[in-house]
């Protein structure tokens, strides 16, 4: 069967060399090398299907082994979650093959197919074995924007990035805009969310503006102002949620090269996002990221293991679909 219809999280169409992008090709030059190359990945491009199927048969091409810090947490295997829980998984090799899951007991349930997305799967074709499938019905669109943590740094699988967790947990169709050491409020990005279809939007990044390309408190608060101007410009009247970075500590009060911690920008974020609100903006929604997971819940110092992804998704998936309710009741 053509895959096309089972596919959920691509954002822009395709072509050969990018199947999946989640930025907008054309606007490649426009972009900053890094958020090019992350877009290239397909984080949170999966298949979700549904019916009484005892295995579906996938059939893909694979472009990479070399999947860089993450490592396997980048996505080495095909996995299939199901009713919440994980029900299989299969390593996918380099090049072109096949893999064969089982699709569990729980026959009224979504299916979720997680891809190896670290090795630039392109998914051939996908038939059922023992039943049928069909696609699984449309979902609330959440369009999410952020950076490396986002992207599932530094989770052990795909499946287990704070985002993918909210989505399963919360009923959403995740569109993952998550750049690593990128995503720093963009003029490009905002535009291609402000022109994504969404019913919900999230608003995650901030890290990479303390070191990576160091930003003042000043550039930080007008670059932010111009960002939400854009998206909302594009979606006036769709909840959007925002949250401030999550905790790093040895940024928290160490100046960058323009004098602002990462505790002034989240600060600062944090202030830019409470004006807009007090102003008017009834379908904007705060939350303070600083609060969201403690130093022993990061990998590395910077990215959060399992136990901090986990702690993310239950706090920004609620809020995300709290918002989402509110915006169409």
């Amino acid at each position: 069967m053509d895959p096309a219809s089972f596919l959920r999280g691509v954002a822009f169409p395709g072509n050969e060399r990018v199947p999946y992008p989640r930025a907008k090709p054309e606007d490649a030059a426009r972009l900053p090398l890094d958020t090019w190359s992350c877009a290239r990945i397909p984080v949170g491009v999966r298949l979700e299907l549904i019916g009484d199927a005892s295995e579906i048969e996938i059939a893909y091409r694979t472009e990479t082994e070399e999947l860089g810090y993450r490592g396997d947490g980048a996505g080495r295997t095909f996995a299939v979650w199901r009713d919440g829980r994980p029900v299989d998984c299969e390593k996918a090799s380099l090049g072109e093959g096949t893999v064969r899951l089982s699709l569990g007991e729980t026959v009224d349930a979504r299916a979720i197919v997680y891809v190896p997305e670290g090795m630039k799967p392109t998914i051939l074709d996908v038939s059922s074995v023992g039943g049928t499938i069909e696609p699984a019905p449309a979902q609330p669109r959440w369009v999410a924007y952020g950076d490396s943590v986002l992207e599932g740094w530094t989770a052990s699988e795909p499946a287990l990035g704070w985002g993918h967790q909210a989505a399963r947990d919360f009923g959403l169709d995740m569109v993952n805009m998550g750049y690593a050491g990128s995503a720093r409020g963009e003029i490009a990005s905002a535009e291609h969310v402000a022109e994504l279809d969404a019913d919900v939007i999230s608003i995650t990044h901030g890290t990479n503006c303390w070191a990576r390309t160091p930003h003042s408190v000043g550039l930080y608060r007008e670059g932010l102002r111009a960002f939400l101007d854009i998206v909302r410009g594009g979606h006036p009247n769709t909840p959007i949620v925002v949250a401030s970075p999550v905790i790093r500590p040895d940024a928290e009060t160490t100046p960058n090269l323009l004098g602002a911690s990462l505790g002034d920008l989240r600060r600062m974020m944090e202030e830019v996002v409470q004006d807009r609100i007090a102003h008017g903006d009834a379908d904007l929604t705060l939350v303070q990221g600083g609060e969201l997971i403690d130093e022993g819940q990061l990998a590395d110092g910077i990215h959060p293991n399992d136990e901090g992804h986990a702690a993310m998704a239950a706090a920004l998936g609620p809020a995300i679909r709290s918002a989402l309710d509110r915006g169409v009741s």
